[in-house]
């Protein structure tokens, strides 16, 4: 199996290149399960960060990083926006999305006491890798809707043209292949 080497300010990790689609392959990038490269990154993407009340991901990889970030930033509590409904939530927000490692349409589900709870609040939406960006796109349709403001939005990695936007923040670039 081919790889891609990366180094993500000083932490190096090997990524199997995958086949995404007939003309798209891209390194894939795992943070689930990988303690030692979330709590090194956390930190040093937290301090890129406007001064916010609240980070939001989408779930799932995003979850351990966020966790680390709101630790650093001395948050009691950060938001998840669940790829389907749960038969907990209250007066859900619901946003259709087709992200790149997916490529087909998920949902994205915000439940309604994180709705109220982040009215009017000042947010960071936070990912592992924003590529497209359709799911950044969503989960801050999503936000907005809520009544959230979104202030930034924020990976460890960019991958291809997002590496380009002025909008995102980022630690490190991802090419595809």
């Amino acid at each position: 199996m081919k790889t891609y080497e990366i180094n993500i300010k000083g932490i190096r990790r090997e990524l199997p290149i995958v086949t995404v689609s007939e003309d798209l392959r891209i390194a894939s990038f795992d943070i689930l399960g990988d303690t030692a490269l979330v709590t090194y990154l956390a930190p040093l993407l937290a301090e890129n960060l406007p001064t916010i009340d609240y980070i939001v991901t989408a779930e799932a990889k995003g979850i351990p990083l966020i966790q680390e970030i709101s630790k650093v930033l001395n948050m009691d509590k950060y938001i998840v926006a669940r790829k389907s409904m749960k038969p907990y939530m209250q007066s859900p927000l619901i946003k259709k999305v087709t992200s790149i490692t997916t490529q087909k349409e998920q949902t994205l589900c915000l439940d309604g006491k994180d709705a109220s709870l982040i009215k009017g609040k000042r947010v960071a939406i936070i990912d592992d890798v924003i590529s497209t960006g359709e799911s950044i796109r969503g989960l801050e349709a999503l936000l907005e809707e809520a009544g959230a403001h979104v202030l930034a939005k924020a990976a460890i990695l960019a991958e291809g043209s997002a590496a380009e936007r002025e909008d995102i923040i980022f630690l490190e670039k991802l090419p595809l292949f």
